[in-house]
């Protein structure tokens, strides 16, 4: 209530937070939701409801990070003057915020580079790494709902940053009262005085090119494709990979082409969900493609439909890796440029299929925990060791893929591209992509996957996640589905138990718990990072694709009981 008080007899610059301030002031657990804890500060950055108070995304929670993320690099960059690159998406108050961040930056001596319009995340990190820079932000929550935004916050390699990092500016950020401690200037006395500077378009045109330098097999004949960037990044830059690897036939789904934070035809902006599609799908109808394409608002995360004999069916972000994987490794071994030792890279929460499959084309398949800066970790592990060659694709199930070393982060302009040379190379065989993944489960196994998402709003739900995850850890179960649990794994404990054995897990710690059970399947227990959601991962192996998905089922009526709700 005295944070509150706070803000309400304060003369904010934005009216409208008054606004909703006064519009609570009889309304406690309004005022709680929005005051009773300040907006954690972590790998991931800021991400949190647009709105007024400590516990929502305003320009004063993004000053105040922006203030911490400032006297950090002031303390630790001491030789030179430091430099950040800023990014933003179509979300609401992202160029605002993005603005406001400069404005801090250089108030506090330090260089902001900015990006002029939207961009989509990897070129965010590809202008850290291109600029030379000590940090980046991109002012985005991905594909979070509408009432989202966030700020993601990335070190000098590209990759988001580490938790050493993230826990220092969280340091620097609890000593500032968020109002009195915070140094700002106009925009435009930035921009004067050099200390902002504007990206130019030889930013774009390079990171363009790197994209297009892991091109693995450009398309020979006509390809036809739908394309929706879901009101997002994605646009400008999909478009034009396309175009130079000769995939001209693209047509936008009209009502999400353009950048809009409100995403009026899609409330989730997720290609992992089918209803983002939709438009997309029903355009698909008319023009009949081989391919639809569908990039998150952030454009670092891409979904496809396929073209199977006039319908259009959905592939999920592991069939897309394990297909990838497949297509990169047997393209480069028909053109005699598969590297010696070769490495693959996905997430403990990825499928198994890609293990045999990594197998057969003696690729070494790295497992790293959910989070794709752990996959640039192993990008530079290879470049530090003077082999960035050895690097084929980095995947996580979630429509993440990356198959060059030139970011640090999942790309979807990248994924985009692969995805069309994969589509291209598979229809020159007469073969569509679900046809490709049906020849490999039919050589590799049924391996099906399903994810069950458990939301917990609020600080009561926060609570409850977190007692969740401590029953789990200290009654684990027995049996699920079932089927006896013959193997768990604690991330966060760094041990392992199969069979009565125990062994160490070579990871950082992370909150997740691993169930394997004697049937072959598999289910994996983890809390969002960026959302109120604890995450559930189920993996089924039967003898048919139907076994398969009825083992998966069963697992996804026991987490209720599982997690005690």
């Amino acid at each position: 209530m005295t944070e509150y008080e706070k803000w309400l007899n304060r003369q904010l610059e934005d009216s409208s937070l008054t606004e909703e301030l006064r519009s609570i002031q009889n309304q406690p657990e309004e005022i709680n939701d929005r005051f009773y804890q300040d907006l954690a500060f972590g790998t991931a950055g800021l991400r949190g409801v647009l709105g007024a108070g400590t516990n929502r995304m305003n320009i004063y929670t993004v000053r105040k990070a922006t203030q911490g993320l400032s006297n950090y690099l002031n303390q630790h960059k001491t030789d030179h003057v430091p430099t950040v690159a800023i990014g933003y998406d179509s979300r609401i108050n992202s160029t605002l915020f993005s603005e406001e961040s400069a404005a801090v930056l250089a108030a506090n001596g330090i260089k902001a580079y900015l990006y002029p319009q939207l961009m989509p995340t990897p070129a965010l990190s590809f202008a850290v790494r291109y600029l030379h820079c000590d940090a980046g932000i991109c002012v985005t929550a991905s594909h979070n709902p509408a009432k989202y935004n966030g700020y993601k916050c990335y070190g000098s390699d590209g990759c988001q940053i580490t938790a050493e990092m993230a826990n220092d500016v969280q340091d620097e950020i609890n000593r500032l009262d968020i109002f009195e401690d915070v140094k700002t200037m106009p925009f435009e006395e930035g921009k004067k005085s050099g200390l902002i500077e504007m990206i130019g378009d030889d930013v774009v045109d390079a990171y363009l090119d790197a994209v297009e330098s892991v091109s693995v097999r450009k398309p020979t004949g006509p390809l036809k494709v739908v394309y929706t960037p879901l009101n997002g990044a994605g646009k400008m830059c999909v478009t034009r990979i396309l175009e130079r690897i000769g995939v001209s036939d693209v047509t936008i789904v009209p009502e999400q082409s353009e950048p809009d934070g409100n995403f009026p035809t899609c409330p989730f902006p997720n290609p992992e969900i089918r209803e983002a599609l939709q438009k997309g799908l029903e355009l698909c109808e008319t023009v009949q493609p081989d391919l639809l394409l569908a990039t998150d608002p952030d454009s670092d995360r891409v979904g496809i439909a396929v073209n199977q004999h006039g319908k259009y069916q959905l592939m999920t972000g592991n069939e897309v890796g394990v297909l990838l994987l497949n297509f990169i490794a047997a393209a480069k071994q028909e053109k005699g440029e598969m590297p010696e030792n070769p490495v693959a890279v996905t997430t403990i929460v990825s499928t198994d299929m890609v293990d045999p499959i990594a197998a057969d084309y003696g690729i070494e398949m790295r497992r790293v925990l959910t989070g794709f800066k752990y996959i640039g970790d192993q990008i530079a592990s290879l470049e530090a060791e003077g082999h960035p060659e050895r690097y084929l694709l980095g995947f996580e199930e979630s429509y993440g893929y990356l198959s060059g070393g030139y970011v640090r982060d999942k790309d979807a302009v990248d994924g985009s591209m692969l995805i069309c040379e994969m589509t291209q190379y598979y229809k020159e065989k007469g073969m569509t992509l679900v046809d490709a993944i049906h020849a490999l489960y039919e050589k590799y196994g049924y391996y099906v996957n399903g994810v069950v998402n458990q939301a917990f709003e609020g600080e009561a739900g926060m609570k409850q996640m977190t007692a969740i995850m401590e029953n789990l850890r200290q009654n684990p179960p027995a049996v699920i589905a079932g089927h006896a649990v013959v193997g768990h794994s604690d991330y966060k404990e760094s041990v392992r138990v199969e069979k009565g054995e125990t062994s160490e897990i070579h990871l950082p710690k992370s909150n997740v718990l691993e169930y394997r059970m004697d049937n072959g399947c598999k289910l994996i227990v983890r809390p969002s990072g960026t959302e109120p959601k604890i995450k559930i991962y189920l993996s089924g192996k039967g003898a048919t694709q139907q076994e398969s998905e009825a083992l998966v089922e069963k697992m996804k009526q026991d987490v209720p009981a599982l997690l005690g709700i």
